[in-house]
């Protein structure tokens, strides 16, 4: 295990695997100095070629993150906490590697929006997730780009206009999560929901990602057109695309490069 030194994150390195905690507790607010610890560590995972999954996480069991600091929102700060806050998600976007965001207790405004903007989702029983912004007569930029894609345009509408806050249950039933489990066994249910990207190449990875964000991006024909130039020009390129086929028909495991 691999620990590099944050006041407001954790951020540790095993095997395949990255952990980004947030820790500031009891509600983990996100202010200033905590996002650009984050955006450091999500930096440092770009072109990395061992780690294949992060999960994003958070100490305690009372929140995720209750959302960016209000402090920081003031007509000073906010141009700063907006930048600061949306490379979160510029830098997100530039990862090759699974990212995992892993949620108990309250996961509201920019911790959802974080939540949401994570390839996958794994929540405990006791979530409850929104973004309540409109109750302040504000808005969530990334919410109101990323909440129609998952939920469709009608659910989106709902949660966004009304700021209404909604448990587990049902944002798994709406395609927030894709998988809810008990807050007693928590850390062994996330240890296995993450263990399948480990075993698998980050060069699928990388271009299974980068496929489906163009499929959201474009049409359809377009879209096909992009990704067979991807097929064939990027990921045929790759060591690993090779390697997985000769390792099938010689019914072994493959040796992954991630290359």
């Amino acid at each position: 295990m691999t620990q590099q030194s944050y006041e407001n994150i954790i951020f540790e390195t095993k095997d395949n695997k990255a952990f980004l905690t947030i820790n500031r507790p009891p509600v983990n607010i996100l202010n200033i100095a905590t996002m650009e610890e984050m955006n450091d560590a999500l930096i440092s995972l770009v072109d990395n070629k061992d780690i294949k999954v992060l999960v994003i996480s958070s100490t305690g069991e009372k929140a995720f993150s209750a959302g960016v600091d209000i402090a920081d929102h003031t007509e000073d700060k906010a141009e700063k906490m907006l930048q600061v806050f949306h490379d979160i998600f510029r830098n997100m976007s530039k990862l090759d590697q699974v990212t995992v965001a892993a949620l108990k207790g309250l996961t509201l405004g920019g911790g959802c929006e974080i939540a949401i903007f994570c390839d996958l989702a794994i929540a405990a029983d006791n979530l409850k997730i929104g973004q309540p912004e409109i109750k302040l007569s504000a808005i969530a930029p990334v919410a109101l780009l990323v909440l129609p894609r998952l939920v469709g345009l009608k659910k989106a509408s709902e949660l966004l206009f009304t700021g209404k806050i909604i448990d587990a249950a049902e944002a798994e039933q709406i395609g927030l999560l894709n998988k809810t489990v008990p807050l007693a066994s928590f850390n062994s249910e996330l240890d296995s929901f993450i263990q399948p990207f480990t075993e698998l190449s980050l060069i699928g990875l990388k271009f299974s990602k980068k496929g489906i964000n163009l499929g959201l991006e474009t049409d359809f024909m377009e879209g096909l057109e992009k990704i067979e130039k991807i097929y064939l020009e990027e990921l045929m390129a790759s060591e690993d695309a090779h390697e997985g086929l000769k390792a099938f028909m010689e019914k072994r495991k493959p040796l992954w490069k991630n290359r």
